[in-house]
């Protein structure tokens, strides 16, 4: 290996491992209200309506950012817009303790959400350091930083009972900003942000960026992250309330089971970008849909009694999902989730190599979109039916809607491509 190559890889790991410890910090602040939203609904005595708002209010910011982050980052490069982001998110989470109303909380978390804009800034920064054949494997090396998930599911609980949910979220405060400083003085411009600098180019137009969000195919790559990621996030946040509810367990043991659902929805994604570049995302897509709807077909069952009438007289039995094996459904759906991600993110800059922060900055967007859209719904539903299961009954359906639309295009792909043999090149 020539010296110039050592000193690109270099700089692609710098890149890369900045970024994705960043993402991970900011993923962690971004879902602090699983954990501290729960203390704070006892405190304020709020509804699961109420709840889930105040747990989506973060997720709302963090995706209609994402669009708008994207495109600060084509034009002023991550290493300016990642800590700029990092340290107004950090302000956001101290305020928290400072405010004591229900509609006070609501406008602290839409700050707070800010720090969920992060995976555009470092997708539209990782992907300028990586060619085309890697770029899959690297962006879900990146995307392993959702893990921040797990990371607050499973260490967030301990620090409310050491530190109160104040404490708590003053320590989030201060790491974010130690990371933002962290990254700054470590990070390197992109090569093109570098390459537009020495080149005196002037910043590409807003309108040349959104160009492409005219294109059926982003609005469908962007259902997919819907229930890919949004779902992923929804889920994070929901499932220790589920589990206290549901199961009547403790607080620190509901965090440490959802983290074990946000854990392979988050580390399995650099697997995903690596299956992507071998196989196909196409193929890794079919595939999470699938196992998807199978699995969430078994976690929408409602513990029920049965009366059969038999041969020599009714039969009584209970039919329910047991605690342990809705730990390991869920381990399964985030473990496909976590391959979904990364497959989606993979089509766009082979799509649109020169729009990765306008369309993954869409893509991510609605995706997120469903981070804040489902927790409400799942509250509406708890509240309206009474019954336990009826989100995932939600999911499930969302599921079977994508995966035939993404079927029934591809099959028109197809019969346009190759009206006679019906097949299709690019997977």
């Amino acid at each position: 290996m020539q010296k110039s190559e050592i000193f690109v890889r270099a700089d692609q790991h710098r890149a890369l491992g900045l970024s994705t410890f960043a993402f991970t910090i900011c993923f962690a602040v971004w879902t602090i209200f699983s954990i501290i939203g729960f203390k704070i609904k006892q405190d304020l005595g709020l509804s699961d309506t109420q709840f889930g708002l105040l747990v989506a209010t973060p997720i709302l910011t963090g995706s209609i950012s994402r669009i708008f982050l994207g495109i600060l980052t084509e034009q002023y490069g991550g290493r300016i817009v990642f800590p700029l982001q990092m340290l107004l998110s950090a302000a956001a989470v101290w305020m928290l303790t400072t405010v004591h109303t229900y509609e006070m909380f609501l406008l602290v978390a839409l700050g707070l959400g800010l720090s969920g804009g992060s995976f555009i800034v470092g997708v539209a920064y990782v992907s300028r350091w990586f060619e085309n054949k890697n770029q899959g494997t690297a962006l879900g090396i990146f995307g392993v930083g959702n893990v921040g998930a797990a990371v607050t599911n499973f260490v967030a609980p301990f620090l409310v009972v050491a530190l109160g949910w104040e404490g708590t979220a003053q320590v989030y405060s201060v790491a974010l900003a130690m990371t933002a400083l962290l990254f700054y003085a470590l990070a390197k411009p992109d090569p093109e942000h570098q390459r537009r600098q020495a080149a005196g180019e002037n910043h590409v137009s807003i309108s040349q960026q959104l160009a492409p969000l005219k294109n059926v195919q982003v609005w469908r790559f962007s259902a997919y992250y819907f229930f890919v990621f949004g779902a992923f996030v929804a889920l994070a946040s929901f499932l220790p309330r589920y589990y206290v509810g549901a199961y009547g367990l403790e607080l620190t043991t509901a965090g440490i089971l959802a983290g074990l659902y946000s854990l392979p929805g988050s580390v399995f994604r650099a697997v995903g970008g690596w299956m992507s570049d071998k196989w196909g995302a196409r193929s890794v897509i079919y595939a999470t849909f699938f196992v998807s709807l199978l699995v969430l077909f078994i976690m929408s069952y409602p513990g029920s009694h049965h009366i059969v009438q038999g041969i020599n007289g009714t039969i009584e039995f209970d039919l329910s999902v047991s605690l342990g094996v809705f730990v390991a459904l869920s381990v399964v759906l985030g473990f496909v989730m976590s391959l979904g991600k990364a497959a989606v993110f993979k089509h766009i800059p082979h799509y649109y190599p020169d729009h990765v922060g306008s369309v993954g900055g869409l893509v991510g967007m609605i995706g997120g979109l469903g981070g804040f859209i489902l927790p409400i719904a799942f509250g509406i539903l708890l509240d309206t039916t009474g019954i336990w299961t009826a989100p995932f009954m939600l999911l499930f359906l969302i599921v079977a809607v994508s995966t035939l639309w993404m079927h029934v295009s591809i099959r028109k792909i197809e019969r346009q491509k190759h009206p006679r043999i019906g097949l299709e090149t690019y997977s």
